[in-house]
């Protein structure tokens, strides 16, 4: 008598018929399907031994149900992602969850190199200086309104000149006259030494350092000379006095807010100028 050769689950005889055989026990086809098969996850159907079986993370497709979720098109042989467990091809996430280029109005594809800047994305292509039509790229780049400009062009096409170089002021600088000046650029016009953050002074619209100014401009008294900005002084037709020069030449007592009588180079007091 024959050895018996039956389903492992079934029992039924497997002679003359197909059968798989799984960790060493044969089992008839209908048996090792709803035994081993996975469940669709969208059909909900097994997915027998002779299909072509899909799956993604712990998810089974049939490959006629591993479809895009908003267009239905296959996605056996196509990229696609996920999104809230929805299956969806490029096309369709991109139209729905990607940004659009506000230079071209095109998809900016997930995966491609992108800037993004106040709100809105471009291609790293299309992010261009307004002015010389250059890729911006990861430069650094100046804001105008609705426009965006590289620093060169920027610098060329808005930022002050310096009144004596002619060159762009990028940041500080100094303002005389209304007129902007690069720091190093605004000297006192005899001995050339920054002015900036210095007192200074002008003369026929030229700056000057106090001490310049008070050797080419004022008038010897005294063995001193009248510089700028020594305190309050006293004229007299074409002479100048230091406040505290100005004394009697006789008896030295303070002129300041007193009569004085001028006696050749000689400035004198009431009662020196009555003794004469």
């Amino acid at each position: 008598m024959a050895d018996r050769f039956d389903c492992d689950n079934c029992k039924e005889s497997l002679y003359g018929r197909k059968y798989i055989q799984s960790d060493e026990s044969p089992y008839c086809i209908p048996c090792y399907d709803s035994l081993f098969s996975n469940t669709c996850d969208e059909c909900k159907e097994l997915i027998g031994h002779d299909a072509r079986e899909l799956f993604y993370e712990d998810r089974h497709y049939h490959e006629h149900c591993f479809r895009c979720f908003r267009c239905d098109r296959s996605l056996a042989d196509e990229p696609f992602t996920s999104q809230d467990d929805a299956l969806l091809c490029n096309d369709c996430y991109c139209n729905e969850f990607s940004s659009k280029c506000v230079a071209c109005d095109k998809i900016v594809m997930p995966g491609t190199r992108k800037l993004e800047y106040a709100g809105s994305t471009w291609h790293e292509g299309c992010f261009i200086c307004h002015s010389c039509e250059q890729p911006i790229g990861s430069k650094s780049f100046i804001p105008d309104k609705d426009e965006h400009y590289c620093v060169p062009c920027y610098e060329d096409k808005f930022a002050p000149r310096c009144t004596r170089c002619k060159k762009t002021l990028a940041k500080g600088g100094v303002t005389y006259r209304d007129e902007p000046w690069h720091k190093e650029c605004f000297v006192c016009t005899s001995c050339k030494t920054q002015l900036a953050g210095q007192h200074f002074t002008s003369r026929d619209d030229s700056p000057y350092c106090l001490k310049c100014f008070g050797s080419l401009y004022t008038t010897p008294l005294c063995s001193t000379w009248m510089s700028f900005g020594g305190g309050k002084y006293i004229s007299f037709e074409d002479r100048q006095w230091h406040q505290p020069c100005f004394t009697c030449s006789q008896c030295s007592v303070s002129l300041v807010g007193a009569g004085f009588f001028p006696d050749g180079e000689r400035i004198l007091c009431r009662d020196c100028h009555s003794n004469l």
